[in-house]
Order: structure tokens, then sequence, then C-alpha cells
């Protein structure tokens, strides 16, 4: 009940407060790159000026993952960047398993100049809508 009372009376502080979170949570999204739905990634791989760099650990991309990509765990990829420098005039397109560490990923590529783009959704998407997966290293 207290909390309601506080909510009306000091409304114009909870809005500044709902704007300014609003914003930072945009600006945070918007620094890990631009996000493709699955059909635009077919389209983007199929134009050949892609590479898609899977995040997720070696067992989960052996066990499946799109044709193509290159595997780089997203807890090793700092250490492993000199692996995508052959890849930099190409977009880097960062899957994994639901998209939750494709953000982290993307803003420390983008700060390296990478131009990189985000699969809405990570594998579990892909799979879902029935698309093509190649088993083993690649």
């Amino acid at each position: 009940m207290e909390l309601i009372v506080f909510l009306t009376e000091q409304w114009m502080l909870v809005s500044l407060f709902l704007v300014l979170a609003y914003t930072y949570m945009w600006r945070e999204k918007s620094k890990a790159g631009a996000t493709l739905s699955v059909h635009q990634l077919t389209a983007v791989v199929n134009q050949g000026n892609a590479q898609l760099v899977d995040l997720r650990d070696s067992a989960e991309f052996q066990a499946g993952h799109i044709v193509d990509a290159i595997n780089i765990p997203h807890n090793k990829l700092e250490k492993q960047l000199s692996e995508l420098e052959r890849h930099r005039a190409k977009t880097l397109v960062l899957v994994d398993k639901l998209g939750q560490h494709t953000g982290a990923a993307g803003r420390l590529l983008r700060d390296k100049e990478f131009n990189v783009v985000r699969l809405n959704g990570g594998m579990a998407e892909w799979t879902g809508q029935n698309l093509p997966v190649v088993k083993g290293k690649g």
C-alpha cells in the first residue's frame, strides 16, 4: 500500500526513472549490433558476405550448427579474436543457444571495429523453424 502512495505522490520522479532505464537498455542493446531473423540470415548467408560465429561450447556446436559456421565459445572469444581477423571484411553473424551471449560478444567485436549482427533467438529459433543443421566439427 505504501508503494502505491509513493508512486502516486512521486510520479515525476518515477517517470524520470523509467525513461532513464528504458534509454539505458535501448542504448546497451544497440551497442551490441542489429539483430537478424532466421529468414534474413539465410538471405545474408546466400549473398556470401557474412561469416557465422557460433558462440556455444564445442559439444553443442558439434551436436548441430549452421553450415559454414565457425565455433568460438563466448568465454574464449576475447582470447581468440585473431581467428576472426581474416573475416574482417565480412559481416560477422553471432549465433548462440538462445541469444543470451550475443549482446556482450557483439559489444566486444564492435569495439574492435568488426561489423556485427546477431541472430535473433539463436539456434533455438533456427531449429524451431526446421532449418538445416550440420553435425560434427564443420
